[in-house]
């Protein structure tokens, strides 16, 4: 599998780095554009995350052009939109990408947006089919976008709060250092849920472990966690469980820092923009990610691309999710002999089995919940294998344990309606 692995990605990335490469061209330079529109923010407290995810999305596409990923005949754009990690300003935006036609979305920086976005998009086609839109949702979470608020439009390629819970729990399992809890989380879906799947599965697999406190704060508003390290002391908290990305994390491990409080973290987005500079010498061996990635697992064979971005953008490269959704819709159009036609489309990747640059992964029919294996991971010094420095710290990740996918994967209640194939 892995020489497969490696001959796969050799011939993907084979010029990616000559100068000028040519964007794939149909007979008489006239080519099938499919443009994906990119929706997250690209202002306000969370802007670096958008900023940085949308960079990956271009990289995605170019690498997708110049290796001809769906066909000699088409190639990608992404168009970003600003918004502001507001479900409402989501919803303004979805109208101008219909009026655009633009019948690819990517969005995925909070389920709050995701919800409200999925919907949306589902009734949308149900009145337009004709002008229908595929929803690629590569980071919002919420199990629930896969299980009761499931529709045949969405798909998602990061695995769920609850996937990712069970990874992160079964690892603390077998932790005997962990015994008093704390969860920090954002208020709003997908915090609410990690908090609540926590003291579920810690209930059943350790039910020895005391939640000492938990705290659900306002989405981008706290400027200052101290209060916060102050209530994890004082409820003698040795391990704090934190669902938090972007901003929220990266003043929350900087306020634990500064404090010298000494507990370990467990959470989901460490590797996020912004973090890791956070966290520097201070997090190492006590901070931990469940991620479906990092840059260090043992023969990785997409070093390539991890490389390549760093040296294009000088920033990180940590979401392969994005990546993956670019990927899997060109193979899709790829199997319809370069029809991206968005129906077509959606039904080909539903379903769809697919060896990309971690193995065999699958957008699993029922519920458009991709399955993949993950990793727990810890922050740690580079040296020796753990050769990729991240944000220039001179730390970076290391795997603690690799989860198959048949592990992570969890039960779905989802109830699809599925359009009649074309």
């Amino acid at each position: 599998m892995l020489k497969k692995l490696r001959n796969w990605l050799a011939l993907f990335v084979m010029g990616f780095a000559a100068a000028g490469g040519a964007l794939a061209q149909g007979k008489g330079g006239n080519a099938t554009t499919v443009r994906i529109a990119f929706m997250d923010p690209l202002s306000g407290p969370f802007a670096a995350v958008g900023q940085n995810q949308l960079k990956h999305f271009q990289y995605a596409a170019e690498i997708a052009n110049q290796r001809q990923l769906a066909g000699p005949n088409v190639r990608f754009e992404i168009v970003p939109f600003d918004n502001k990690n507001s479900p409402q300003e989501s919803l303004t935006l979805l109208r101008t990408i219909i009026d655009q036609k633009i019948n690819f979305v990517a969005q995925g920086n909070g389920s709050h947006v995701a919800i409200p976005l999925a919907d949306a998009i589902a009734k949308h086609n149900e009145r337009n089919p004709e002008q229908a839109i595929v929803y690629l949702n590569y980071a919002a979470v919420d199990p629930d976008l896969t299980n009761s608020k499931c529709n045949f439009w969405h798909f998602r390629f990061d695995a769920n709060t609850d996937m990712k819970m069970e990874a992160l729990t079964s690892y603390i399992k077998d932790r005997p250092e962990v015994k008093n809890v704390y969860l920090l989380n954002q208020n709003y879906s997908h915090g609410q849920q990690v908090a609540r799947v926590a003291k579920e599965l810690l209930a059943r697999k350790r039910p020895d472990v005391k939640i000492v406190g938990e705290d659900l704060h306002p989405l981008g508003q706290v400027r200052d966690f101290s209060p916060y390290i102050a209530k994890i002391r004082a409820a003698n908290a040795d391990t704090v469980i934190t669902g938090n990305w972007g901003t929220d994390l990266t003043l929350l491990i900087r306020a634990a820092r500064d404090a010298g409080l000494n507990v370990n973290f467990y959470t989901y987005y460490a590797g996020v923009t912004g973090t890791p500079t956070a966290m520097g010498a201070a997090g190492a061996e006590r901070v931990r990610q469940v991620s479906y990635w990092h840059p260090n697992i043992d023969k990785f064979p997409g070093e390539e691309l991890y490389k390549g971005f760093k040296a294009k953008f000088n920033d990180e490269w940590y979401g392969l999710a994005t990546f993956n959704a670019v990927a899997m819709v060109a193979e899709a159009i790829k199997r319809n002999k370069g029809n991206a036609d968005p129906l077509r489309v959606a039904h080909t990747l539903s379903g769809m089995r697919y060896t990309g640059i971690m193995g065999d992964v699958e957008m699993r029919a029922s519920d458009h919940q991709l399955q993949q294996p993950l990793f727990i991971s810890s922050w740690a010094k580079v040296g020796g294998p753990l050769r990729h420095d991240v944000e220039k710290t001179g730390f970076t990740w290391k795997t603690e344990r690799a989860i198959d996918s048949f592990v992570a994967t969890t039960p779905t209640s989802c109830n699809m309606q599925r359009p009649a194939k074309p």
